[in-house]
């Protein structure tokens, strides 16, 4: 963007003659044509760019789901953990009653 703006000023500034009005196109039309293939090259990496930050999105996404997936099953295990407690503790009042 900055290298297209100072053509442009280069453009406004620019004294023609006929002497050098052709020369002066030739310039103009090469530092044009750099300017699109940098644009190119510059689109092409955006877009590059746009494709891998998606894919890490749905990694990261991938991820998320994952994680909510193993905290469910370590409260399902929790859970569980404490019903075999509760029926250890059950148990083992039954024990002392039937020792009694």
């Amino acid at each position: 963007e900055k290298k297209l703006k100072d053509v442009l000023n280069e453009l406004k500034n620019l004294q023609f003659s006929r002497h050098d009005y052709s020369d002066e196109l030739k310039i103009l039309e090469n530092q044009k044509n750099q300017l699109e293939i940098e644009k190119d090259d510059l689109q092409t990496k955006y877009n590059s760019l746009e494709l891998e930050n998606e894919k890490l999105k749905e990694k990261f996404e991938e991820f998320k789901r994952k994680e909510n997936l193993e905290k469910k099953k370590e409260a399902e295990f929790s859970e569980k953990i404490d019903e075999l407690n509760q029926e250890t503790d059950s148990l083992l009042s039954e024990i002392d009653k039937w020792q009694m």
